[in-house]
């Protein structure tokens, strides 16, 4: 056993060469665990607190099997939060505990620093434990059973946020305006006037084209100003907190859950570039300050399990780091920008080395500012998809061995984009809360190359309308053709739309 005391001493120095190589992260505490306890931690999402539900018991038995086993183990866990907290298993050898040190410190720079974390509640280490606190009084006031089957609802709705409404600011005029003021004024900075003399204005702007123009916009903003909502919404659970007929114990859980939703969002977002960066750091602190001759075999062997990646998976701590060091090695040498496009000598984009040492200002840029869509759209090369042999393979049941069936750069990159965006979920936006006056909810799915999923899609109507308590419908493209999905508290039923019915979100 590795006493707490030396452990504390490796923090500090391993803490002391991040900060000289420009890491800025918050005050890190490490807290040191028995198995068990760490498989509870990571069973609560990295929290010593959680509500009580059977979900997280069956998450620690997953976990518990999978250590015996040997199919997984679990080195480390790093919360984001101010402070940061970092759990360290207490049987683990030295190595280790350096290995994991380094690479929390990696965690932390990138959640303090990295824009799509910008806005996460930075003291959600309490907040969970609130939560825990206001669900127990809960269950007190209301009963364990139905506590339990509601947070079920809410869990199986819990992707039904807008990952980027935390960015947005809609600002509205708070000038004392009457309704007729406002349509009016709105009316006239959005009719269509052409440049011209003002002895020609009659000739060119017509006065009945302006009136004709001023008609249809009125209409449309009046029957905007009716909509609920006015634009296709897509945080549903927003919707439902703001309009669904909720007892007041209901509508406190489904805020948690919506809150915690938008907390664990952005590492959803951000996966391979965070453990990306985490094992860049990780991998140069350890090799260039802080092992010794001894250490360098036993280091090498879990660095190299870390990020081992078989043919046709994604380890994302191997794409992080390597993307990574291929952007540095690409801004130190130059291999970037418009001379270098339109280089067409490969022998000379073999040899290209402009000396510019770039490489680490580049890295912190991309570290701050990309989520894992961006950071692949824009840095994903051929060259490097070559070098990581990242094609796409099937297995041969001939020759029992993984082949590969493409190797063409745009439809892997495709393919891999899609995977990341909005963590391969569907894109679900609320366009009516009063369909056919009848109070009834009007969802709509945005499609972006892939059906819905038949089954989960009646499923999740089935917990949007525990909710909403009237008939849910949802409108998707399935097949090249658009149907309507219906739920109303007894029977799902489903029907063919007309063909020329367009999308529903851009109908809005």
């Amino acid at each position: 056993m590795i006493s707490k005391a030396a452990l504390a001493d490796e923090a500090k120095r391993i803490a002391d060469v991040a900060r000289e190589s420009k890491l800025d992260f918050f005050e890190t505490h490490f807290e040191v665990v028995d198995f068990d306890t760490m498989q509870q931690i990571a069973a609560y999402g990295g929290f010593p607190q959680r509500y009580p539900h059977w979900r997280f018991g069956m998450e620690y038995e997953r976990l518990r099997k999978q250590h015996v086993y040997g199919l997984g183990k679990i080195y480390e866990m790093v919360i984001n939060n101010d402070p940061c907290y970092a759990y360290l298993v207490a049987d683990n050898a030295m190595i280790d505990q350096k290995l994991v040190m380094a690479h929390v410190y990696g965690h932390g720079d990138f959640f303090k620093n990295n824009h799509w974390f910008g806005k996460t509640n930075r003291k959600m280490m309490d907040e969970m434990a609130n939560h825990a606190t206001r669900v127990r009084r809960l269950v007190d006031r209301v009963g364990f059973e139905p506590v339990e089957c509601f947070i079920d609802v809410c869990l199986s709705l819990e992707n039904l946020i807008d990952p980027h409404a935390p960015f947005m600011k809609r600002v509205r005029d708070k000038r004392t305006l009457s309704t007729d003021q406002t349509t009016k004024q709105g009316v006239e900075e959005q009719v269509v006037r052409f440049a011209s003399k003002s002895y020609m204005k009659d000739w060119i702007n017509p006065p009945e084209f302006i009136k004709k123009q001023r008609e249809t916009l009125e209409a449309e903003m009046k029957k905007g100003k009716s909509a609920l909502p006015e634009r296709p919404l897509r945080d549903v659970l927003q919707f439902i907190l703001d309009h669904a007929p909720l007892e007041d114990w209901q509508a406190d859980i489904l805020s948690m859950v919506r809150e915690e939703a938008y907390y664990y969002a952005p590492q959803g977002q951000t996966k391979i570039m965070n453990e990306g960066w985490a094992t860049f750091w990780h991998s140069r602190i350890m090799t260039r300050h802080i092992l010794t001759d001894a250490d360098v075999i036993t280091y090498a062997d879990h660095h190299s399990g870390t990020v081992a990646m078989a043919p046709g998976q994604i380890n994302p701590y191997k794409i992080g780091v390597e993307l990574f060091r291929d952007i540095e090695d690409r801004w130190n040498k130059g291999r970037f920008g418009k001379e270098y496009e339109e280089c067409t000598s490969l022998d000379e984009a073999r040899q290209w080395d402009k000396k510019l040492g770039l490489g680490l200002d580049k890295v912190f840029e991309v570290r701050k500012i990309h989520n894992d869509v961006t950071f692949i759209d824009e840095f994903l090369t051929p060259e490097f998809v070559e070098r990581l042999r990242m094609y796409h393979y099937r297995f041969d049941p001939t020759t029992r061995r993984m082949v590969v069936v493409n190797r063409d750069f745009e439809k892997i990159k495709a393919q891999f984009l899609f995977m990341l965006t909005n963590h391969a979920q569907p894109y679900i936006y609320v366009l009516d809360g009063n369909y056919a006056n009848r109070g009834e909810l009007y969802l709509g799915h945005q499609h972006n190359g892939v059906d819905l999923d038949i089954k989960f899609a009646v499923e999740t109507l089935k917990s949007l309308q525990t909710l909403w308590h009237r008939p849910v419908h949802l409108q998707a493209q399935i097949n090249d053709e658009m149907f309507l999905f219906s739920f109303d508290g007894n029977q799902s039923q489903q029907q063919r739309l007309h063909e020329d019915m367009p999308d529903p979100v851009h109908a809005l």
